[in-house]
Protein backbone atom coordinates (compact mmCIF):
# COMPACT_ATOMS: atom_id res chain seq x y z
CA UNK A 1 0.00 0.00 0.00
CA UNK A 2 1.10 3.83 -1.14
CA UNK A 3 1.01 6.22 2.31
CA UNK A 4 -0.28 8.65 1.24
CA UNK A 5 -3.19 11.53 2.45
CA UNK A 6 -5.99 12.54 1.24
CA UNK A 7 -7.33 16.36 1.27
CA UNK A 8 -10.37 16.90 3.04
CA UNK A 9 -13.39 17.77 0.34
CA UNK A 10 -14.14 20.62 2.89
CA UNK A 11 -10.94 22.23 2.14
CA UNK A 12 -12.10 23.22 -1.45
CA UNK A 13 -15.67 24.60 -0.43
CA UNK A 14 -16.53 28.40 -1.44
CA UNK A 15 -13.46 29.12 -3.18
CA UNK A 16 -13.56 32.30 -4.97
CA UNK A 17 -14.25 32.11 -9.05
CA UNK A 18 -14.23 28.21 -8.56
CA UNK A 19 -17.55 26.38 -8.30
CA UNK A 20 -16.60 23.13 -10.81
CA UNK A 21 -17.14 19.77 -9.67
CA UNK A 22 -14.53 17.05 -8.85
CA UNK A 23 -13.91 14.21 -10.89
CA UNK A 24 -11.88 11.14 -9.95
CA UNK A 25 -9.30 8.72 -11.61
CA UNK A 26 -8.11 5.25 -9.96
CA UNK A 27 -3.97 4.93 -9.95
CA UNK A 28 -3.37 2.10 -8.20
CA UNK A 29 -4.67 2.41 -4.77
CA UNK A 30 -4.83 6.13 -4.99
CA UNK A 31 -7.25 8.78 -6.56
CA UNK A 32 -6.04 11.94 -9.13
CA UNK A 33 -8.49 14.42 -9.18
CA UNK A 34 -9.38 16.46 -12.58
CA UNK A 35 -11.97 19.00 -13.86
CA UNK A 36 -14.18 17.80 -16.67
CA UNK A 37 -16.20 20.83 -17.96
CA UNK A 38 -18.28 21.36 -21.47
CA UNK A 39 -19.55 19.08 -23.88
CA UNK A 40 -18.85 15.92 -23.85
CA UNK A 41 -18.23 15.42 -27.60
CA UNK A 42 -16.04 18.54 -28.25
CA UNK A 43 -12.70 18.93 -28.77
CA UNK A 44 -10.71 18.21 -25.65
CA UNK A 45 -8.74 21.27 -24.13
CA UNK A 46 -6.31 19.72 -21.56
CA UNK A 47 -5.15 22.03 -19.21
CA UNK A 48 -2.19 21.28 -17.66
CA UNK A 49 -0.45 23.01 -14.49
CA UNK A 50 3.05 23.17 -13.20
CA UNK A 51 4.13 24.23 -9.35
CA UNK A 52 3.14 24.96 -7.07
CA UNK A 53 -0.52 25.05 -8.63
CA UNK A 54 -3.84 23.32 -9.28
CA UNK A 55 -6.65 22.99 -11.54
CA UNK A 56 -7.53 26.05 -9.88
CA UNK A 57 -4.87 28.03 -11.96
CA UNK A 58 -7.68 27.54 -15.10
CA UNK A 59 -10.49 29.04 -12.91
CA UNK A 60 -10.84 32.27 -15.62
CA UNK A 61 -10.00 30.16 -18.28
CA UNK A 62 -12.41 27.05 -18.36
CA UNK A 63 -15.54 29.34 -19.00
CA UNK A 64 -14.20 30.93 -22.20
CA UNK A 65 -13.26 27.99 -23.59
CA UNK A 66 -16.36 25.78 -22.44
CA UNK A 67 -18.31 28.58 -24.18
CA UNK A 68 -16.53 28.00 -27.24
CA UNK A 69 -17.32 24.12 -27.47
CA UNK A 70 -13.91 23.03 -25.70
CA UNK A 71 -14.40 19.97 -23.06
CA UNK A 72 -11.97 20.97 -20.92
CA UNK A 73 -10.20 18.33 -18.60
CA UNK A 74 -7.65 20.14 -15.87
CA UNK A 75 -6.08 17.16 -13.75
CA UNK A 76 -4.50 17.77 -10.16
CA UNK A 77 -0.69 16.13 -10.18
CA UNK A 78 -0.25 13.56 -8.03
CA UNK A 79 0.82 15.57 -4.65
CA UNK A 80 -1.57 18.69 -5.53
CA UNK A 81 -5.16 20.08 -5.10
CA UNK A 82 -7.81 17.65 -4.87
CA UNK A 83 -5.01 14.54 -5.89
CA UNK A 84 -3.76 11.97 -3.13
CA UNK A 85 -0.35 13.35 -1.61
CA UNK A 86 2.15 10.09 -1.31
CA UNK A 87 4.04 11.38 1.52
CA UNK A 88 7.26 9.87 0.28
CA UNK A 89 9.28 12.59 -1.63
CA UNK A 90 11.08 9.86 -3.40
CA UNK A 91 8.04 8.82 -4.76
CA UNK A 92 7.39 11.79 -6.70
CA UNK A 93 9.09 11.15 -10.46
CA UNK A 94 8.46 13.27 -13.94
CA UNK A 95 8.39 9.95 -15.36
CA UNK A 96 5.55 8.80 -12.87
CA UNK A 97 4.00 11.64 -13.59
CA UNK A 98 3.91 11.30 -17.06
CA UNK A 99 2.62 7.80 -16.81
CA UNK A 100 -0.65 8.60 -14.64
CA UNK A 101 -1.29 11.19 -17.04
CA UNK A 102 -1.37 8.96 -19.90
CA UNK A 103 -3.49 6.56 -18.06
CA UNK A 104 -5.88 9.79 -17.75
CA UNK A 105 -5.89 10.32 -21.06
CA UNK A 106 -6.86 6.54 -22.43
CA UNK A 107 -9.16 6.05 -19.25
CA UNK A 108 -10.84 9.13 -21.06
CA UNK A 109 -10.14 7.89 -24.39
CA UNK A 110 -9.50 11.42 -25.08
CA UNK A 111 -9.48 12.60 -28.47
CA UNK A 112 -8.69 15.32 -30.94
CA UNK A 113 -6.96 17.28 -27.92
CA UNK A 114 -5.26 21.24 -27.64
CA UNK A 115 -3.00 20.64 -25.09
CA UNK A 116 -2.46 23.65 -22.66
CA UNK A 117 0.69 23.81 -20.62
CA UNK A 118 2.72 25.52 -18.51
CA UNK A 119 5.93 25.15 -16.24
CA UNK A 120 5.96 21.23 -15.08
CA UNK A 121 2.69 20.29 -17.26
CA UNK A 122 5.41 21.59 -20.08
CA UNK A 123 7.42 18.62 -19.95
CA UNK A 124 4.61 16.49 -18.35
CA UNK A 125 2.15 16.99 -21.10
CA UNK A 126 4.51 17.38 -23.91
CA UNK A 127 5.40 13.59 -23.86
CA UNK A 128 1.87 12.62 -23.91
CA UNK A 129 1.76 14.38 -27.55
CA UNK A 130 5.38 12.19 -28.24
CA UNK A 131 4.27 9.15 -26.94
CA UNK A 132 0.45 8.96 -28.41
CA UNK A 133 0.51 11.60 -31.32
CA UNK A 134 -2.62 10.26 -32.65
CA UNK A 135 -4.46 11.97 -29.88
CA UNK A 136 -3.29 15.40 -30.20
CA UNK A 137 -4.43 18.36 -32.77
CA UNK A 138 -2.72 21.29 -31.27
CA UNK A 139 -0.12 22.48 -29.14
CA UNK A 140 -0.75 25.46 -26.92
CA UNK A 141 3.01 25.73 -24.91
CA UNK A 142 3.43 28.64 -22.32
CA UNK A 143 6.29 29.73 -20.37
CA UNK A 144 7.76 26.11 -20.12
CA UNK A 145 10.76 24.43 -21.39
CA UNK A 146 12.12 21.33 -22.42
CA UNK A 147 15.93 20.06 -20.93
CA UNK A 148 18.25 19.67 -24.03
CA UNK A 149 22.25 19.67 -24.12
CA UNK A 150 21.80 23.74 -26.04
CA UNK A 151 19.35 24.58 -23.06
CA UNK A 152 20.52 27.42 -20.71
CA UNK A 153 19.27 27.40 -16.97
CA UNK A 154 18.32 31.40 -16.36
CA UNK A 155 19.57 32.93 -13.13
CA UNK A 156 16.00 32.55 -11.56
CA UNK A 157 15.42 28.75 -11.88
CA UNK A 158 18.78 28.17 -10.80
CA UNK A 159 17.76 30.10 -7.79
CA UNK A 160 14.86 28.55 -7.72
CA UNK A 161 16.04 25.00 -7.58
CA UNK A 162 18.88 26.36 -5.25
CA UNK A 163 16.13 27.72 -2.47
CA UNK A 164 14.97 24.12 -1.67
CA UNK A 165 17.99 22.53 -0.97
CA UNK A 166 19.61 22.10 2.57
CA UNK A 167 19.73 25.79 3.58
CA UNK A 168 17.58 27.88 0.84
CA UNK A 169 14.47 29.72 1.89
CA UNK A 170 12.00 27.26 0.85
CA UNK A 171 13.81 24.07 2.49
CA UNK A 172 11.93 24.65 5.63
CA UNK A 173 8.57 22.59 7.01
CA UNK A 174 5.16 23.89 5.37
CA UNK A 175 6.91 26.09 3.05
CA UNK A 176 3.87 28.98 2.37
CA UNK A 177 3.57 28.17 -1.47
CA UNK A 178 -0.45 30.19 -1.25
CA UNK A 179 1.68 33.43 0.04
CA UNK A 180 4.03 33.30 -3.09
CA UNK A 181 1.21 33.10 -5.45
CA UNK A 182 -0.43 36.38 -4.18
CA UNK A 183 3.27 37.75 -4.25
CA UNK A 184 3.77 36.63 -7.99
CA UNK A 185 0.11 38.07 -8.63
CA UNK A 186 1.01 41.40 -7.40
CA UNK A 187 -1.32 41.49 -4.58
CA UNK A 188 1.48 41.06 -1.63
CA UNK A 189 4.97 43.32 -2.09
CA UNK A 190 7.87 40.55 -2.08
CA UNK A 191 9.51 42.35 1.03
CA UNK A 192 5.99 41.01 3.23
CA UNK A 193 5.73 37.91 1.03
CA UNK A 194 9.26 36.76 1.08
CA UNK A 195 9.71 37.42 4.84
CA UNK A 196 6.77 36.06 6.00
CA UNK A 197 7.41 32.60 3.78
CA UNK A 198 10.12 32.24 6.02
CA UNK A 199 9.29 33.16 9.31
CA UNK A 200 5.78 31.88 8.79
CA UNK A 201 3.72 34.62 10.08
CA UNK A 202 0.96 35.96 7.26
CA UNK A 203 1.12 39.61 6.34
CA UNK A 204 -1.99 41.46 5.85
CA UNK A 205 -4.05 40.73 3.63
CA UNK A 206 -6.54 42.52 1.07
CA UNK A 207 -10.07 40.70 0.35
CA UNK A 208 -8.76 39.91 -3.21
CA UNK A 209 -5.24 38.05 -2.03
CA UNK A 210 -6.82 36.21 1.03
CA UNK A 211 -9.59 35.12 -1.50
CA UNK A 212 -6.30 34.05 -3.72
CA UNK A 213 -4.36 32.48 -0.91
CA UNK A 214 -7.37 30.50 0.26
CA UNK A 215 -7.39 28.76 -2.60
CA UNK A 216 -3.96 27.68 -3.61
CA UNK A 217 -3.36 26.95 0.37
CA UNK A 218 -7.23 24.39 0.37
CA UNK A 219 -4.94 21.32 -1.17
CA UNK A 220 -2.53 21.49 1.88
CA UNK A 221 -4.43 23.33 4.41
CA UNK A 222 -4.06 21.52 7.80
CA UNK A 223 -2.47 18.31 6.12
CA UNK A 224 1.26 17.22 7.90
CA UNK A 225 4.29 18.69 6.50
CA UNK A 226 4.81 15.33 4.29
CA UNK A 227 1.72 16.65 2.34
CA UNK A 228 3.99 19.03 0.99
CA UNK A 229 6.73 16.69 -0.95
CA UNK A 230 4.92 16.50 -4.23
CA UNK A 231 5.85 20.59 -3.97
CA UNK A 232 9.18 19.77 -2.94
CA UNK A 233 10.08 17.54 -5.17
CA UNK A 234 9.60 19.74 -8.63
CA UNK A 235 11.91 22.26 -7.63
CA UNK A 236 14.31 19.27 -6.79
CA UNK A 237 13.70 17.95 -10.21
CA UNK A 238 15.25 20.41 -12.42
CA UNK A 239 18.03 19.25 -14.14
CA UNK A 240 20.17 22.31 -13.87
CA UNK A 241 23.37 19.91 -12.95
CA UNK A 242 22.72 16.20 -13.93
CA UNK A 243 20.46 14.05 -16.45
CA UNK A 244 19.00 11.85 -13.58
CA UNK A 245 16.29 14.84 -12.70
CA UNK A 246 13.28 15.41 -14.53
CA UNK A 247 13.19 12.69 -16.61
CA UNK A 248 16.15 14.15 -18.72
CA UNK A 249 16.74 12.36 -21.24
CA UNK A 250 12.83 11.86 -21.44
CA UNK A 251 12.86 15.36 -22.28
CA UNK A 252 15.60 15.60 -24.84
CA UNK A 253 13.97 13.12 -26.63
CA UNK A 254 10.65 14.88 -26.62
CA UNK A 255 12.35 18.33 -27.52
CA UNK A 256 14.08 16.94 -30.61
CA UNK A 257 10.69 14.89 -31.51
CA UNK A 258 8.65 18.44 -31.51
CA UNK A 259 10.85 20.30 -33.57
CA UNK A 260 9.17 18.03 -36.73
CA UNK A 261 6.05 18.74 -35.24
CA UNK A 262 3.61 18.78 -38.25
CA UNK A 263 0.58 20.13 -36.47
CA UNK A 264 -0.42 23.49 -35.10
CA UNK A 265 1.52 25.26 -32.47
CA UNK A 266 0.91 28.47 -30.82
CA UNK A 267 3.32 29.89 -27.72
CA UNK A 268 1.65 32.49 -25.42
CA UNK A 269 3.97 33.60 -22.88
CA UNK A 270 4.36 36.02 -19.78
CA UNK A 271 7.33 38.15 -20.83
CA UNK A 272 8.20 39.80 -17.04
CA UNK A 273 9.22 35.68 -16.24
CA UNK A 274 12.49 35.91 -15.16
CA UNK A 275 12.20 32.24 -14.91
CA UNK A 276 11.58 31.19 -18.30
CA UNK A 277 12.26 33.99 -20.28
CA UNK A 278 10.71 36.01 -23.30
CA UNK A 279 13.70 35.37 -25.63
CA UNK A 280 13.93 31.41 -24.68
CA UNK A 281 9.98 31.25 -25.48
CA UNK A 282 10.92 33.14 -29.15
CA UNK A 283 13.11 31.20 -29.73
CA UNK A 284 11.46 28.22 -28.87
CA UNK A 285 8.49 29.28 -30.84
CA UNK A 286 10.84 29.84 -34.08
CA UNK A 287 11.86 26.19 -34.05
CA UNK A 288 8.90 25.10 -34.32
CA UNK A 289 7.61 27.44 -36.85
CA UNK A 290 5.24 28.34 -34.24
CA UNK A 291 2.62 31.42 -33.79
CA UNK A 292 3.97 33.68 -30.59
CA UNK A 293 1.20 35.65 -28.70
CA UNK A 294 3.22 37.87 -25.74
CA UNK A 295 1.40 39.17 -23.15
CA UNK A 296 3.62 42.09 -22.22
CA UNK A 297 2.71 42.78 -18.46
CA UNK A 298 2.17 39.31 -17.51
CA UNK A 299 4.59 36.74 -15.45
CA UNK A 300 5.54 33.21 -15.67
CA UNK A 301 1.99 32.30 -13.91
CA UNK A 302 0.14 33.70 -16.61
CA UNK A 303 -2.76 32.13 -15.93
CA UNK A 304 -3.43 33.12 -12.86
CA UNK A 305 -3.16 37.03 -13.84
CA UNK A 306 -4.24 37.23 -17.40
CA UNK A 307 -6.85 33.60 -17.78
CA UNK A 308 -9.29 35.36 -19.94
CA UNK A 309 -6.47 36.59 -22.38
CA UNK A 310 -4.67 33.50 -22.90
CA UNK A 311 -8.27 32.19 -23.61
CA UNK A 312 -8.82 34.83 -26.08
CA UNK A 313 -5.24 34.06 -27.69
CA UNK A 314 -6.26 30.38 -27.67
CA UNK A 315 -9.61 31.11 -29.56
CA UNK A 316 -8.33 33.23 -31.94
CA UNK A 317 -5.44 30.84 -33.22
CA UNK A 318 -7.47 28.07 -33.62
Amino acid sequence: MTAFVRTPDENFDNLKDYSFSPNYHAWQDMRMHYLDEGPADGPVALLLHGMPTWAYLYRTMIPPLVEAGYRCIAPDHMGFGRSDKPTDIHWYTIARHQEILSTLIKSLDLKDITLVCQDWGGPIGLAQAVMSADRFSRLVIMNTWLHHDSYEYSDAIKNWNQNWHEGGNFCREKPDMGLLMTMTAGLVEPGEALPAIMGGELPSLSTEAQAMYDAYLAPIKGLPDEAYNGMRRFPLSIPVDSWENGNGAMQAHCYETLLKWDKQTSFIWGCTDAVFTEAWGREWAARMNASFDSIDDAGHFLQNTHGEQVARFILERR
